[in-house]
Formats: C-alpha cells, structure tokens, sequence
C-alpha cells in the first residue's frame, strides 16, 4: 500500500520533482524506470534473496492492484454509464 505517512514522504519529495520532467511515452519507458528503481532496492539489501525478490513482487502487486481500485475501476465505471454493462453480468451479480 503506498500511503506512508506524510513526514516520510517527505524524502522523495525531489524525486518525484525529477520525475515529473520525465517523457515517460512509451510502456517500455515506465518499465525501465521500474526496473530502475527494482534495482535501486536491491543494491540496497546488499544482496538478492528470496525473501528480497518476494517483496519487490509484492509491491508490484500491490501498486497494480492499487492502480486498478484507483484509476482502471472508476475509469470503467464510466465506461459502463455511457456503453451499458456486459450482457449477463447483472444476472450472476449478487
């Protein structure tokens, strides 16, 4: 979950000051940015463990996650007002 508390924030403040004068126009820049900070973290562990690889494939998960109740779900909501819901969703839907 990415809410950390906001005194911790503060820290990446200049990062993300950076990042916002980015041209991130392609999937495979944003990836590459990932993988950079993917690495980033492991550099800092000192090591790769499995412990290490299950987290960062945790955080992944959870940003997609939280990208997706975020920005994709009220996104689709949206689409469904204005193009109706899929056939058959309403029947099965508790």
């Amino acid at each position: 979950m990415p809410y950390i508390k906001v005194q911790d924030r503060l820290e990446f403040k200049e990062i993300e000051k950076e990042i916002s004068y980015l041209n991130i126009e392609t999937p495979g820049n944003l990836q590459y940015i990932i993988s950079l900070l993917i690495a980033q973290y492991l550099r800092e562990k000192g090591e790769v463990r499995y412990q290490h690889c299950n987290d960062i494939m945790g955080a992944l998960t959870g940003a997609n996650m939280e990208f997706y109740r975020q920005i994709v779900a009220p996104y689709e909501d949206i689409c469904i007002e204005r193009n109706g819901e899929v056939d058959g969703y309403n029947k099965v839907r508790h």
